[in-house]
């Protein structure tokens, strides 16, 4: 192979690897009840027994025999929600300034409870049901009182949602996949295999082949192969081919072979069976120095679909594959056996080095969408 032809090759191929590169506690129920107790003063054997009761009540206590009375009183009510249902179950507790006192019940069927015997004083009642926010009612009951509250009504409770959405690794994949689809350098030439992503996460096999296949069939691609050929025309190279449209055509389905074969075995065929990444990760920080040595071992180290990084197999193997294929339809006075492509698959390396470091320094201040990434959580 002529000089000329060999770096007419190189053009070609660096071009072309440029374009490599997204979840009221309920009350306890008891019923305490704590009945007065009266005692009756005990009448003098020789008093005669009163006729009936108004007698009776008129009758004076027997000196030095007060009569003592303990007169208790009750506290009901009818608890509902806003529409006025009444709620049944609802938990009631009736609360004194000494707790010793405090009696808890439940709303019967309609809606209703009912604290007997009880004594005089400053009371609250709590009432708590499930599916209602707790409501509280405070009142004062005289001795022997007979007290019915007004209704009292419970709200709905609000419950504060708080929801979760945890993306699986491949939703994660996706999303930063649909990102890397629309990068595009100067807003025109496609850089769909660089991720700016921090953590990105690794692509399934039909992810690999989807990307391949956008970067193979996008109009820049063909743009820059039919380029590739009309320099090659230009130059004579592969002048097997010939000249006119007939050599023209050769040599366009000749580069566009060689592009399509590397690209669909380096990045999508190999990466799949191997389990590795064929995009480049931006690095972006760090010295100068280690910057340009991550973007050169680049080309020939990948991250595996593990995270680990390991040799790029996927892109040497399919460097020389796609090499040994395009020998094949080389005019044969232009091939040169092995030499050839050994050639190739070094200038697909070359390429690939040369690209990284093109887009370590310079391509992520120009290219669309480089900022959007989202990183793997």
């Amino acid at each position: 192979m002529h000089r000329r032809d060999k770096a007419i090759l190189i053009l070609g191929q660096t071009m072309r690897k440029l374009l490599r590169f997204a979840p009221v506690a309920m009350l306890l129920m008891g019923c305490v009840l704590l009945p007065a107790q009266q005692e009756q003063a005990n009448a003098l054997p020789d008093s005669p027994l009163p006729q009936n009761q108004s007698e009776a009540a008129s009758m004076p206590s027997p000196i030095g025999q007060p009569q003592l009375a303990v007169v208790s009183g009750s506290i009901s009510g009818v608890v509902t929600d806003a529409t006025g249902a009444a709620i049944s179950g609802a938990a009631v507790e009736l609360i004194w300034d000494d707790p010793s006192h405090n009696r808890q019940t439940r709303t019967d069927n309609s809606g209703q409870f009912t604290f007997p015997g009880v004594g005089g004083g400053r009371f609250r009642l709590a009432i708590a049901a499930l599916g209602f926010a707790p409501a509280t009612y405070a009142g004062e009951l005289s001795a022997g009182q007979v007290l019915t509250t007004p209704p009292i009504m419970l709200e709905v409770a609000t419950a504060d949602t708080e929801v979760q959405v945890h993306l699986t690794r491949t939703e994660i994949a996706q999303e930063q996949l649909d990102i890397e689809d629309k990068q595009r350098v100067i807003g025109v030439f496609p850089n769909f295999y660089v991720s700016y992503a921090p953590h990105p996460a690794p692509l399934t096999p039909r992810q690999k082949f989807v990307l391949a296949g956008r970067l193979m069939i996008d109009p820049v691609s063909f743009g820059i192969t039919g380029l590739t050929a009309g320099v090659q025309q230009a130059t004579n190279s592969y002048s097997g081919y010939g000249q006119g449209a007939s050599g023209y055509g050769k040599r366009f389905a000749a580069s566009s072979g060689t592009f399509f074969t590397g690209v669909l075995i380096g990045n999508a065929i190999l990466p799949s069976i191997l389990k590795q990444d064929p995009r480049y990760f931006y690095k972006g920080t760090g010295t100068v120095r280690s910057r340009i040595l991550y973007a050169i071992a680049n080309a020939v180290v990948c991250k595996g679909d593990n995270g680990k990084w390991q040799a790029n197999y996927s892109s040497i193997v399919g460097g020389f594959a796609a090499a040994g294929l395009s020998n094949l339809y080389y005019p044969a006075k232009n091939r040169d056996g092995a030499e050839l492509t050994f050639v190739d698959a070094a200038i697909g390396t070359a390429g690939s080095a040369a690209g990284n470091l093109v887009e370590e320094f310079f391509l992520r201040k120009i290219t669309s969408h480089s900022g959007k990434a989202r990183a793997n959580p």
